[in-house]
């Protein structure tokens, strides 16, 4: 019986083209300047040290960081301190109203049940977890961040690693067959089965797989718990 359940966000409860066509530009044109004015604060000092050490690049040399942050950017790395820095201007965004967190209706709709039925969710995304909060708590649904009992990004691991999903479920403490994963991705799908997660694979667009290795949605009305 499921009991807990941890949902990717982009491509499941969210739309890939929100990240990449209003995240992504909005975080690369206003990288430059929030690093410039910021760059002192011991929050962002500590992550444009951390880019620095990943790069091999002097801890001094901002304008050659920012060029690397935007480069990860644009390769669409997930690194931990690009990520955490993303975060911090996407708050600004959401903060002057300049957009709004993209949720899919079925995917609150369906949340929203679940989390009133007793099950406990929780979200395990590449983008920070500041990033997810800030996703979740200005949507057109309101704040959503009630529904989550706990967020998960890749500072417990990488998405596509067994490992970061053992480490999910040590710390959720209930049995790995007791937690549903949602996703889009297929390798993360994989290496949430082979820790011992159900999953079930959230295909919105496109054709359907032929011979899938998991249950299939396209919806989250699609999705049985039972």
């Amino acid at each position: 019986m499921i009991s807990m359940i941890v949902t990717d966000i982009e491509g499941t409860t969210s739309s890939i083209s929100f990240v990449h066509e209003v995240l992504f530009p909005y975080a690369s044109a206003h990288l430059e300047s929030f690093v410039l004015h910021n760059q002192n604060s011991p929050d962002v000092r500590t992550q444009l040290d951390e880019a620095a050490r990943i790069a091999g690049l002097a801890l001094s040399d901002t304008d050659t960081i920012i060029k690397q942050l935007l480069q990860w950017i644009a390769d669409d790395k997930k690194i931990t301190p690009l990520k955490a820095i993303q975060g911090m201007i996407w708050q600004q965004g959401y903060k002057n109203g300049d957009f709004k967190g993209h949720i899919y209706e079925d995917a609150y709709l369906a949340l929203r049940h679940w989390e009133s039925s007793g099950i406990k969710l929780h979200v395990y995304s590449s983008g920070s977890v500041t990033a997810q909060k800030l996703l979740f708590g200005h949507t057109d649904f309101g704040n959503l961040n009630t529904l989550f009992s706990d967020n998960f990004d890749t500072l417990i691991g990488g998405k596509k690693e067994t490992s970061s999903y053992r480490k999910i479920i040590e710390q959720l403490k209930v049995a790995a067959h007791n937690i549903l994963f949602l996703s889009d991705t297929v390798e993360e799908l994989d290496a949430a089965k082979e820790a011992g997660m159900q999953t079930y694979w959230l295909v919105r667009a496109g054709d359907l797989p032929t011979k899938p290795h998991h249950r299939i949605a396209q919806s989250f009305s699609d999705i049985a718990l039972d």
